[in-house]
């Protein structure tokens, strides 16, 4: 149980508009993690206290399904902890911590939660407010004179935009991110690489999930407090607050404190994330109960005061205003949070601050409910483990069985609406390429009356049927009655064509609707001899150290190729467009919202030893003979 406080949990409503995305993953390495055979379920351990009647057939429909999750093979390892006012209602914990050992996880099994991390660096910048040391509005130049980039706009860039996905900034920096060793130094690299990069868009023009803004952070907190910023999150937060399990991976923990991640049925040793802002946080979901009380209770803990109530109002209010592409407006983005207003519990009448994160061993999802006075994290051992859809059903049912919510929400309709007519040069109008940060789309149609989406293999280095046969229905979107659970909208924004999609949540009482990808048009020149003479070529990572997660995984070959359905385009690693800018360098091309515009690459060749290089968003690649 957690300290008992006459407060009760704050309303924002009277002070507070509320703003969300998923976690999402740097193209297929952050996903290979997932890859491997994992072992079957063991008996759950380590339950705290008599939970009594209130929550007993939440946390059965919990225990369910975490454990039909692992009895799947998406983790080794599970934790769960539920809070209810200012107690500690429901911590458990699943699984193995490895298959050599076979010991049990427990509550204090420690687990890194990617990034859910950005919400404790927001709530550290919001320190740094109180204390007039930072203002959310000022341009992150004043903080870091020194710091630069190749496009103008950089000056603009605001700590809000850092914390809000919107600074243009690339995405994420790959170099040594993830290791099985400490590898200091990460975000000191970061900024000296962006001062050789430029902006993917203006800043504050959209919102696309970003890393980088949240390694600035780290920068951020050192120029204006001269600690590093694990030392000032340890004596800010997490001393305040008690939470002595959790921390930043600076140093190996002690065996059996810790989860393993796995790679082909081998144990790996501990996962070091670099990115402490971004994705460093080590803990358990006990400890971060502690976190979410204080802000249940407007910024204090145990009598207290930790932030202010603004501080975290403003974390919680939505930063959509004023963004010039904003194509699914139920989508609100808070300050460190996916989400200031989740969609799922949104669907019920209920107020949600969400985060997810991943890792390449590890994936969490952290609520708050401000006005329910609820909050819960779910961690699991593999990058394939899915606590969304968990977190989300239990905390419906929480609010349910507590008499907040009267009934479950009713599930969408997935009924195909009547057909609409349109005309043939509205279809003609959309087909083409559409470029994002992985696997473009093309839109052909045999009749300029329906429409037929492909989706590029680099197995095969051809297209591969994404959806036949969508036809314009009553309700806006394109449906296919062979695949009617996804379907397809057309908008334009901000003078450019997008991709949407739309599909029923897993859980199944609301839509999900996400910018895939965006028009290409055609390059206006050839593509430079220079470029034309790299063309079909293969490019070798070589700057990661032994000691690199992505490495082990085993990082493909990177190849540089024209699609002949795209001339004038460079075609980077099967997955993304770029313009060349000079012989030597070309340019990012696409300005995707939300999640399939994020982690974008520069390319930058560099002759060396009388060999070429190439480096692209920290990667460094040999030519391969």
């Amino acid at each position: 149980m957690l300290p008992q406080t006459s407060a009760t949990p704050f309303s924002p409503d009277d002070s507070a508009t509320p703003a969300q995305p998923p976690h999402p993953s740097r193209r297929d390495w952050l996903a290979w993690a997932g890859a491997a055979t994992l072992a079957p379920l063991l008996p759950a351990c380590g339950g705290t206290g008599n939970p009594g009647p209130t929550l007993a057939a939440t946390m059965a429909w919990g225990r369910s399904e975490i454990r039909q999750a692992m009895q799947r093979g998406e983790a080794r390892a599970a934790s769960v902890a539920l809070l209810q006012g200012d107690r500690l209602v429901w911590q458990e914990a699943f699984g193995v911590l490895d298959d050599t050992t076979r010991a049990l996880a427990t509550p204090d099994t420690r687990f890194n939660v990617g990034s859910v991390s950005k919400v404790v660096a927001a709530l550290a910048v919001m320190v740094l407010v109180d204390r007039q040391l930072v203002q959310l509005d000022a341009p992150v130049v004043r903080y870091l004179p020194q710091f630069t980039m190749l496009s103008p706009g950089y000056r603009d860039i605001t700590v809000r935009h850092l914390l809000s996905h919107a600074s243009g900034l690339p995405g994420t920096h790959t170099h040594n991110l993830f290791a099985t060793a400490p590898l200091p130094g990460y975000a000191a690299e970061l900024e000296e690489a962006l001062a050789d990069a430029h902006l993917k868009h203006a800043p504050g023009a959209l919102a696309v999930y970003c890393n980088d803004g949240f390694t600035l952070i780290e920068r951020i907190v050192l120029a204006v407090t001269g600690q590093t910023y694990p030392a000032f999150v340890q004596s800010a937060l997490l001393n305040p607050l008690g939470m002595a399990r959790s921390g930043y991976t600076l140093l190996p923990l002690p065996e059996g404190s810790f989860a393993h991640g796995y790679i082909r049925k081998q144990r790996q040793g501990q996962e070091f994330v670099m990115g402490h802002a971004t994705g460093g946080l080590c803990t358990t979901p006990g400890d971060m109960m502690k976190l979410a009380t204080m802000l249940l209770q407007g910024g204090e803990y145990d009598g207290r005061r930790v932030v202010s109530k603004a501080g975290v109002l403003e974390m919680g209010r939505s930063q959509n205003p004023g963004l010039r592409a904003d194509l699914t407006p139920d989508w609100q983005w808070g300050l460190g949070w996916d989400s200031a207003q989740q969609q799922g519990l949104s669907a019920a009448g209920v107020l949600a601050w969400q985060k997810s994160g991943g890792t390449m061993f590890y994936s969490s999802d952290f609520y708050v409910l401000p006005q329910a006075g609820l909050a819960l994290l779910i961690t699991g051992s593999a990058s394939a483990f899915k606590p969304g859809p968990v977190a989300e059903g239990i905390l419906l049912r929480a609010l349910q069985e507590t008499g907040q919510l009267a009934a479950l929400p009713p599930k969408v309709s997935t009924a195909a609406p009547s057909l609409a007519t349109s005309s043939a040069s509205a279809v003609d109008a959309v087909l083409g390429i559409y470029g994002r940060s992985a696997k473009p789309l093309k839109a052909t149609s045999p009749d300029s009356q329906q429409i037929d989406l492909w989706v590029w293999s680099a197995e095969a280095r051809s297209w591969t049927m994404l959806s036949a046969g969508l036809r314009l229905r009553s309700d806006g979107w394109w449906w296919s009655d062979a695949q009617p659970r996804t379907q397809y909208r057309w908008e334009q924004a901000d003078g450019r064509r997008y991709l949407l999609s739309r599909e029923p949540a897993t859980a199944g009482h609301y839509w999900v609707t996400m910018p895939m990808a965006q028009q290409m048009p055609r390059a206006a020149a050839p593509l430079p001899a220079q470029w034309v003479a790299r063309l079909d070529s293969h490019w070798l990572l070589a700057n990661e150290a032994p000691e690199s997660i992505p490495l082990a995984f085993g990082v493909p070959a990177a190849t540089l190729r024209e699609l002949p359905d795209l001339p004038g385009y460079l075609f980077w690693d099967d997955s993304q467009f770029l313009l060349p800018l000079s012989p030597d360098r070309a340019g990012m091309t696409v300005q995707v919202p939300l999640n399939d515009g994020r982690d974008l690459v520069e390319l930058v060749v560099e002759a060396r030893d009388q060999q070429e290089w190439l480096h692209a968003a920290g990667w460094s690649y040999r030519r391969q003979a």
